[in-house]
């Protein structure tokens, strides 16, 4: 019986190992995995996707109730409600785009040991499957702004920018976080309690503003923290753009992104012999 060639599948070294191309050709599995992943979140459950809306509705009636009328924390003139969904919003597609990110690579092991494919595609999978429960999320934060009477103005053009910066962000932390969670199985314990920690530190209950104007371009270094701002400013057309601080969190997130890129790149060839 003659023996078949035997082809040996490695990842290409340097910068093209990102593979871009072969990212396109591989369309149909990100498809695929986003789909799955959305199926699956929802499977067997009484509400369904409405649990989307419910759980940052429920932060943000918390939230009102302890900041808005207990603390009287500033909204910037905004209905506290508005001002703190709208913030909610943003951190619910960073956290949901995390989290499904960062056990990616993990939870996928079966199909890693088995097939071969750009490993990239698994975090951004996870990433994009958060879209389906952000749109569901905006639809009641539009339905919030027409009940107060706030209409947008231009400045709703720079809104999918920022999307695409929390998206980016979530990417860019979730791809550090799959590769050490081969590794090192603390990640996925540690991350609800970073989370949580993350989102005080992040300006969703409170405005930026209260932050000494001396510090607010540290402050940016959470990324987070110019997308709340960014997300507040295109929806509720305010006068003065929150720039330095958006750009310090943008430049972060760009930073995070390329070493995260080199440091995944790194360690997949050992994906399957440990994961």
């Amino acid at each position: 019986m003659e023996d078949l060639p035997l082809t040996v599948a490695e990842p290409r070294q340097g910068w093209s190992g990102f593979g871009l191309g072969s990212l396109w050709r591989f369309r149909e599995l990100l498809y695929f995995l986003v789909w799955r992943d959305v199926k699956v979140r929802y499977k067997q459950t009484a509400v369904g996707i409405a649990w989307v809306a419910l759980q940052p509705l429920l932060n943000v009636i918390l939230f009102s109730v302890i900041f808005g009328r207990l603390a009287k924390l500033p909204s910037e003139g905004i209905p506290y409600p508005a001002f703190s969904y709208a913030g909610m919003l943003a951190w619910t597609l960073f956290s949901a785009s995390l989290s499904q990110a960062s056990g990616s690579v993990v939870a996928n092991k079966a199909l890693i040991t088995r097939v071969f494919f750009p490993r990239l595609i698994i975090p951004i999978a996870g990433v994009l499957a958060a879209l389906v429960d952000f749109g569901v999320a905006a639809v009641l934060l539009g339905g919030m702004m027409a009940y107060y009477g706030i209409a947008p103005g231009l400045s709703l053009l720079a809104f999918p920018a920022f999307m695409l910066l929390a998206l980016a962000a979530a990417l860019a932390v979730g791809i550090w976080l799959a590769a050490l969670n081969v590794q090192y199985r603390d990640v996925q314990y540690a991350m609800p309690f970073l989370t949580q920690l993350w989102l005080f530190a992040t300006p969703i209950a409170y405005s930026a503003t209260l932050i000494p104007e001396r510090f607010r371009v540290i402050y940016g270094l959470n990324p987070m923290a110019g997308v709340v701002e960014g997300f507040r400013w295109s929806l509720f057309s305010r006068s003065d753009p929150p720039g330095p601080l958006i750009g310090v969190s943008a430049a972060v997130v760009v930073l995070l992104l390329v070493t995260g890129l080199v440091y995944f790149r790194r360690m997949e060839r050992t994906f399957a012999d440990v994961v």
